[in-house]
């Protein structure tokens, strides 16, 4: 399982929001590149359908794999009364034969995404990734070289930290008061509910670009 909320800013922010991240998470950031494709089973391969991601690292000198499947959220008046999304989510790492695979047992490709960005991670009360990046369409198939943002002027920002059944509430506990540093910046919610940009976020990258990043937090 995983616990995940998700937010927006605006791109002339990002800089203050990396500076702020170094700042909280004392680790170095990683480059983000992500080729992400989306497949989705036919009719014939049972009566519910299936969505998996397949994910290619195009930052590592040789391209990596990895299949993701998102599950159901949690449900019930306990999920509705925490912050964040809890959700089942298992993934492996594959070869890069895994698309002509998924296309052999009938899957369809959806659509496709490029991610180019960058990630923190870091241990604080959970294991947490924090992930800044463009979400670029392709105008052709497979051509990340020639991908356009999907909203220009905006990027996406995602929080997660793995969980399990016994463990959730520590860790949206965790995530929660780790996305209050960023209030400031960015409005952290619910994958789905939409909180648009952050009135204060102008005046707070001020602030932060001004300190340059040298005070820890």
């Amino acid at each position: 399982m995983e616990c995940v909320v998700q937010g927006i800013i605006e791109t002339k922010h990002v800089e203050a929001l990396e500076i702020l991240l170094q700042g909280l998470c004392g680790v170095h950031r990683e480059s983000l590149r992500i080729h992400e494709l989306c497949l989705k089973s036919v009719p014939n391969l049972g009566l519910v359908s299936s969505e998996l991601r397949l994910l290619c690292d195009l930052e590592q000198p040789e391209p990596t794999w990895t299949v993701r499947h998102i599950g159901g959220a949690m449900r019930g008046s306990g999920a509705e009364q925490i912050s964040a999304l809890v959700r089942t989510m298992a993934e492996s790492k594959v070869s890069k034969n895994a698309l002509r695979l998924f296309y052999a047992l009938g899957y369809k490709l959806d659509h496709e995404l490029l991610r180019v960005g960058f990630a923190f991670h870091f241990q604080r009360g959970a294991q947490i990734t924090v992930t800044v990046s463009s979400v670029n369409k392709m105008l052709k198939l497979h051509a990340t070289d020639e991908a356009v943002p999907v909203t220009p002027g905006i990027q996406l920002v995602e929080v997660t930290a793995p969980c399990s059944s016994e463990n959730y509430s520590d860790v949206v506990a965790s995530v929660s008061s780790f996305c209050e540093y960023l209030a400031p910046l960015l409005h952290l919610s619910k994958p789905g509910v939409s909180t648009g940009v952050v009135p204060t976020a102008a005046a707070a990258a001020a602030s932060l670009m001004s300190d340059g990043g040298g005070t820890t937090l």
